[in-house]
């Protein structure tokens, strides 16, 4: 399980971003950040918008309550989850892991 913050202003972990992948899936674990393969190429902006969008998917949320905190131009993001709690984010995380 990836390590999962809580703050007053949401939720947050870390992503580790594989983009112009076959499909949009979490594909694993990789040191402390959840690995996702993203269709979309990383260019501007585009592999943002797919994080946001497959994480409000998976959430069940809306795209704005999902936020890049930092890691804009990286590979490396840390993502904020605000409107959920702690419990359900870390629930949904590990029902989806595969690795």
């Amino acid at each position: 399980m990836i390590p999962v913050h809580e703050s007053a202003k949401g939720i947050t972990f870390a992503v580790k971003v594989h983009p112009r992948a076959r499909k949009n899936a979490i594909t694993g674990i990789v040191g402390n950040a959840l690995k996702l393969a993203l269709t979309a190429p990383p260019v501007e902006g585009r592999a943002n918008q797919a994080v946001i969008e497959f994480l409000a998917e998976l959430f069940a949320i809306p795209r704005s309550s999902v936020t890049i905190a930092s890691g804009d131009t990286s590979r490396n993001k840390i993502v904020r989850i605000s409107g959920l709690g702690r419990a359900a984010v870390e629930e949904r995380l590990s029902a989806r892991q595969t690795g």
